[in-house]
Formats: structure tokens, sequence, C-alpha cells
């Protein structure tokens, strides 16, 4: 029987918030309740967007709610070489591009996820005069599809609702999609635990792990916290910190907003009895849910 391996990746650009406490506690659970290992990787290549203090704040934050990791932490920052060598691996398959944010803009579609379809300016070589920016992996004229634990069947045509895309960005940063698929398969990962809003990134994902020839792991995603607005909680919609200082009733919350029971009790007898009664079916087949403190 496989074995299972989770994991929690968040980027630090602030404190832990109750999204990313909902979407912690779900991976956590489906891990210990499968008695799988549950890893944390902290994503961090995105230097100008990082918030100072807030790995080990999120850390210390997942310590005082009682989720605790196996093995030692992951960063990203610290595996460029890992990034260049799959892009090297990928070499057949990109291409250098010229095009600015406002060109793409100009001359593109919206995808599902609200970002700009490429419309493959680049495809066939760089026009005279024109310098390289980014790097980008072309794709096929086919759907990956996949089958979500909660979510369902999900497939995206790539080359229509997406273009070719980046994987190594103009700011010299290596592409999420790339980073999340390397780290991805150099841990083992075997379930992918996460909010919704990552949904729509997933068939990109599937896509280089294809081309990679790494697993391709179970995904699962859960239902994003949203405020009254509809916006996803983050740190640009000033969600506030959770209090790692009195964790039950944050983690009672998380539980009942992931539609599973959450007695009174102390945290670890909470969590052991999360672990015990986790019911995927039981989490609400939907992107995202109002939530208000």
């Amino acid at each position: 029987m496989m074995t299972y391996t989770g994991r929690f990746a968040p980027s630090p650009t602030g404190p832990l918030h109750f999204g990313s406490l909902v979407a912690a506690v779900a991976s956590w659970c489906d891990a210990r309740s499968a008695g799988g290992r549950w890893l944390v990787r902290m994503e961090d290549l995105d230097k100008p967007r990082e918030a100072p203090g807030a790995a080990q704040a999120i850390l210390d934050a997942l310590a005082g709610f009682g989720l605790g990791w196996d093995g030692d932490v992951m960063v990203q920052s610290a595996r460029t070489d890992a990034y260049r060598a799959a892009l090297a691996r990928l070499a057949e398959w990109t291409y250098p591009c010229a095009c600015t944010r406002r060109e793409i803009a100009d001359s593109a579609l919206a995808g599902p996820d609200g970002a700009a379809v490429y419309p493959g300016i680049c495809r066939r070589g760089l026009a005279p005069g024109r310098v390289a920016r980014a790097v980008r992996i072309r794709v096929d004229d086919e759907t990956v599809a996949f089958d979500d634990l909660v979510q369902g069947r999900i497939g995206q045509h790539l080359a229509s609702e997406v273009g070719d895309f980046v994987v190594l960005r103009a700011d010299g940063i290596f592409a999420y999609q790339l980073a999340v698929v390397v780290d991805d398969a150099a841990q083992g990962v075997t379930h992918v635990v996460r909010g919704a809003d990552l949904l729509d990134s997933t068939p990109r994902q599937i896509f280089l792990q294809r081309r990679l020839g790494v697993p391709e792991p179970v995904y699962m995603h859960v239902p994003v916290a949203t405020n009254v607005a509809g916006e996803k909680l983050s740190k640009q919609t000033l969600a506030a910190a959770v209090d790692r200082a009195d964790p039950v009733p944050a983690l009672r919350a998380a539980l009942a907003f992931l539609g599973q029971p959450a007695p009174a009790l102390a945290r670890d007898a909470l969590l052991a009895h999360a672990a015990a009664h986790w019911d995927r079916a039981a989490i609400p087949r939907v992107r995202a849910i109002a939530w208000t403190a």
C-alpha cells in the first residue's frame, strides 16, 4: 500500500490567518487520519513579497495550535539548484519570451483564474530587437483532467484556457508552478490538500509532472475562507492573525468550516478527536465560503 505523505506549504507573506489555518487543519487531519506523514514547506521564493519574521511566526503558530510536523522544514529559497536542473530537463519544450504584461493583456482573453491566456506571441521565436524576459513552456492541445477528492472531476484545456505558461519569471525567480512540482516530488508527497484557490493551477502542475516524469499526487481542494465581499482572506485583505495563545476557538471554527465535528475539548484532545473522526465526504463541495470571526 502507498504510504501517505501530506504537506502544508505556506508563503511567508504575513502571519497565519484563519484561511491558512483551515488549509493547515485539513491537510494535517487528512494525513493523521491515514496514519501518514505531514510535512511543512516554506514557499519563500518570492522574496519581494516576504514579510520579515513571517516564516518563523507561521511555524510558531502551527506549534501553538498543536499541528506538529515530521522532519525538517523544507525552504524553497535553498533549492534553486533543483529548480534549475528541472528547467534544464524541460529545455526541449521551453522557449524565451520577451512579452510584457501589458502586451499580453492587450492581446489575450482571461483564463479561468482571471489571468490572461498567453496568445503565443513568442512561440516561434523572438521578434528582431526583442530581449528575452521570461521562459515559457509549450502546452499541448489537450485537456488535463483529474479527480479531486472534494471538488470532483476537474478538466482544463491548457492551450485555450491558460496558454504556454511561465516557468522562469522575468525577475529571475522560478515560477511557483515549477517549484511546487519539483518540491512535491523531492519530498515524496502523495496527497496535496490545500485551498480551492489553487484548483485552477493543478492542471499546469500535472502537465509539468508528466513532462518531468515524476508521480502525480492525489489532490483535495477544500473551500477557501472569504470575507463578506467575497475576497479570499489574505494579507492583502487585512486578514487578522490567529491567536496561538488561545488555539481552541479557532481550531473548532476551522473544523466546523470543514464540516467536521468540533466538540468542546482541550487542544490536543480536540486534534486527536478530529483525526479519528475526519470525514472527507462532509467537506462542503464548494470553492469558497464566507466567514466572519
